[in-house]
């Protein structure tokens, strides 16, 4: 359109040389005229001039008009629309593209909001064709003696030609071209379908097109359910979408906002009354994080990237939405337990010092001081619920400072524990809090002496992980992150860290086990090993002799699972372990193997732990199960795999006793908080600690969600003395599956009903065995036994071996060894 407005331009020019010489011409005429009376010279010389102007304006028309565009992209409206990424229930995750928009019909617009639009931005809009005569004239007269051309009475169309064709920068030429564009709009569109164009294709800031796009970019709900007061606040955006953008300019904002209320009323939409009430509502804006809609982004950004590789560019524009197994309330609690792990864990570690630091003198006045306080959160932006906040004042074991929303807070006693000695004004400079620092504050839990919660000084976290879960009959996602903080580090640590996964691969080893003829009630010798230089412990430190495998599993005993391997052999316990899904080239063929030593994610185990939940079945783990387009016309459906035999992995029995295994582990073993955190007694798991702790694992599950956790750091290093899996992954796990499991009814894993398992008698009890390993047939020993003790005579009155139960049985705390909170 630059160029048809530089025809315009040329035209012009061509009519006023003209026009010039027409003027020349006729000087005999005008001479003429001279000799007539005043008045009658007066109208001559006037309709002279409305002939010239209609003449001129008829040529430039009769010129223009041909080289007009057609109106194909009104007439066959196809906006730009965002690639939109949905949870399985409906709730948007995440949006890419450079226009959010999202489309409505008029008739699903509020009445209210149209209304309001027009109210303050073309009251005459069903009355004129396309333009609005006395306005124009208006505009003129104010702009004829005003440099800055400042009145632009545009009507709806005249805007709606402008923004789809013209440039916005005002000059004569192009206003004539905008008014014949509106004149061919009005006679080939319906007013209801230009204002309905209109309400979906005006920018409004933060990145909307179109008025329902505005309303979740600022109120984070949809058109119908706005107030009054947030109805108007939209309707004053088109004039100047930068400028009164409320997220940025609040105060301007609540102008434009008072103006349109006020053309509300003189239409009468409203009375004064509620336009009164409507001005002094609290403007709920939504937050900035609430727009980066935090909880997906890792899995998110998994399907764009699928999205884009089939689709490319095109993906961020045609108005794709694709669905996914998420559920958002699973989701929104994986975020939540692991920042809150990694969160509580960071407290444990040294402070680093302040973030930075703000030039705050003494003396300053109330003024100078925010307005310097306020651009530091430019650079340090809040992080979810780690705030950014900068000190003001220190003394008295007190801080006090100042939040981005322009909060005060006042910070003491257990909210200053880890920092107690960077308050001394002897503390290191890098390390001192005072006057200026910028620093990280998180709310606590809610207590009796502060009904809200009490502030706590932290940092962010350096260590990192992830957390995955996944529906056991299905393979879909139910839940997936992949980091602290996806702004921070998109490395999705869920799908692209490989880690050692310890002692959470012990399982895979038991399972083989089994096959060879093993069961719980086996016995090894938890006894010192050494292969060369290569010299094992126990994480606990300790050696216990001989113990059923059952026990083994549940205190993590090193020593046993290396001796179960050496019975199985690396390259079998590699191959058997590969039946699970991970990768085989990634295991070392040795006997370190037992210990986890090879390489796993977090989502291959949440795959491999299904399979003990399942029954036995490796499904491949899906995330996207439908996209359609703008137009709802589906391009992919994808269906769950089911549990069919060319998806078996292992057999059910294997996967119903080495569940077992690993609900001994959830009840009784390294894992026990588990079941006492979620009183319920139908959880399987295992802990999982490398050496150094440099990575902290929990694998679980119930029946219907199997869900993984793992932390670390980036660049391999100890998470520090005494963590473990147990102690900093296991609570991440057991708050995230107090809502994944919140509608879940307990069910424990049952007995294959085929058959192929009986029970016999072992060193504890009756305990469960392949049938066919039954009796002598199976291995009741693995690896050389240490000779029996004598029997050690029983004191008066006492009964020997361990203490029973009415039952005459051992009680639960002797089948499953001593409660163990590490490993």
């Amino acid at each position: 359109m630059q160029q048809i407005a530089q025809f315009a331009r040329n035209v012009a020019h061509t009519l006023a040389g003209f026009f010039l010489a027409l003027w020349r011409r006729t000087a005999p005429l005008r001479d003429s005229l001279r000799e007539l009376p005043t008045w009658k010279r007066i109208a001559v010389w006037a309709g002279a001039g409305v002939l010239a102007v209609v003449l001129l304006i008829g040529g430039v028309a009769a010129v223009i008009w041909p080289g007009l565009p057609d109106l194909d992209r009104l007439t066959d409206y196809n906006p730009k629309q965002p690639l939109r990424v949905y949870s399985e229930d409906g709730q948007l995750l995440a949006e890419y593209g450079t226009e959010r928009r999202s489309y409505l019909p008029l008739e699903k617009i509020p009445k209210q909001m149209q209304q309001a639009l027009l109210a303050v931005e073309d009251t005459n809009f069903y009355d004129h064709q396309g333009v609005y005569v006395p306005g124009m004239m208006r505009a003129f007269w104010v702009n004829l003696f005003s440099s800055s051309r400042s009145q632009g009475a545009s009507t709806i169309t005249q805007q709606l030609a402008r923004d789809l064709y013209l440039t916005k920068k005002k000059l004569y030429t192009r206003k004539i071209v905008e008014i014949l564009l509106a004149f061919k709009i009005e006679s080939q569109l319906s007013k209801d379908k230009i204002l309905e164009v209109y309400m979906n294709q005006i920018y409004l800031g933060q990145r909307a097109y179109g008025f329902e796009a505005a309303s979740q970019a600022y109120f984070g709900k949809s058109l119908k359910d706005l107030t009054t007061a947030e109805t108007a606040m939209l309707a004053g955006l088109p004039q100047s979408p930068y400028r009164a953008n409320p997220i940025t300019n609040l105060k301007l904002a609540q102008r434009r906002q008072a103006t349109v209320l006020m053309r509300m009323v003189d239409v009468g939409m409203i009375t004064p009354e509620q336009a009164k009430q409507a001005r002094e509502e609290p403007v709920k804006l939504r937050t900035a994080q609430e727009q980066r809609l935090p909880y997906g982004q890792y899995a998110t950004e998994m399907v764009r990237q699928v999205v884009h590789a089939q689709y490319g560019e095109d993906a961020y524009n045609r108005g794709l939405r694709v669905t996914t197994t998420l559920r958002m309330d699973d989701q929104i609690a994986a975020y939540k337990a692991l920042r809150r792990t990694l969160m509580d864990y960071e407290r444990r570690k040294a402070w680093r010092g302040p973030e930075g630091d703000v030039d705050l003198p003494e003396g300053m006045d109330g003024q100078e001081q925010d307005a310097a306080i306020s651009q530091v959160f430019n650079e340090h932006p809040d992080n979810d619920d780690l705030r950014t906040a900068v000190v003001t004042q220190v003394a008295n074991n007190k801080v006090q400072a100042s939040l981005s929303d322009g909060d005060d807070i006042e910070i003491q006693g257990e909210g200053l524990r880890s920092v107690q000695s960077a308050l001394s004004p002897k503390a290191k400079a890098d390390l001192r809090i005072q006057r200026g620092s910028i620093i990280r504050v998180l709310r606590g839990a809610p207590t009796k002496a502060f009904p809200k919660g009490a502030w706590v000084v932290t940092q962010s976290p350096e260590a990192e992980g992830a957390l995955v879960s996944v529906e056991p009959d299905t393979g879909r996602i139910l839940a997936l992150v992949g980091g602290f903080d996806f702004n921070r580090n998109q490395f999705n640590h869920a799908t692209q860290a490989w880690r050692q996964p310890g002692s959470s691969f012990k399982p895979f080893i038991y399972s083989g086990a089994m096959e060879l003829g093993a069961g719980p009630a086996t016995l090894v010798d938890d006894a010192p090993i050494s292969v060369g230089d290569w010299n094992p412990r126990n994480s606990d430190g300790n050696f216990d002799g001989p113990m059923t495998l059952r026990q083994a599993l549940a205190k993590s005993k090193n020593m046993v699972t290396i001796r179960v391997l050496e019975q199985l052999t690396p390259a079998r316990g590699r191959a058997w372990a590969a039946k699970f899904g991970v990768d085989l080239e990634k295991q070392p063929e040795n006997l370190t193997l037992a210990l986890g030593s090879g390489s796993v994610t977090p989502l291959q185990m949440a795959s491999a732990y299904s399979v003990f939940a399942n029954g036995g079945y490796l499904l491949k783990p899906l995330l996207v199960t439908k996209i359609v387009d703008a137009q709802n016309q589906v391009l992919f459906q994808a269906e769950p795999e089911k549990l069919t035999d060319d998806r078996r992995a292992i057999s059910e029995r294997n996967a119903f006793i080495t569940g077992s295994l690993l609900r001994e582990v959830a009840i009784r073993g390294t894992a026990y908080k588990a079941s006492a955190s979620l009183k319920r007694y139908d959880l399987y798991g295992k802990t999982g600690t490398t050496n150094d702790a440099v990575d902290a694992w929990f694998a679980g599950f119930q029946r219907r969600v199997a869900t993984v956790v793992w932390i670390g750091y980036d660049q391999p290093r100890s998470l520090g003395a005494g963590e473990s899996g147990g102690g900093i992954a296991l609570p991440a796990w057991i708050e995230y599956m107090q809502v994944a499991l919140k509608d879940i009814k307990p069910s424990e894993i049952e007995p294959p009903k085929d058959g192929g398992l009986v029970q016999e008698e072992g060193p504890f009890g009756p305990d469960w065995v392949f049938s066919e390993y039954a009796g002598d047939a199976g291995l009741k020993t693995i690896g050389p036994m240490p000779p029996p003790l004598p029997p050690a005579e029983p004191a008066s009155g006492a009964a020997s071996g361990p203490a029973t139960g009415a039952s005459g049985t051992p009680p639960s705390w002797w089948m499953g060894g001593e409660r163990s909170g590490g490993q």
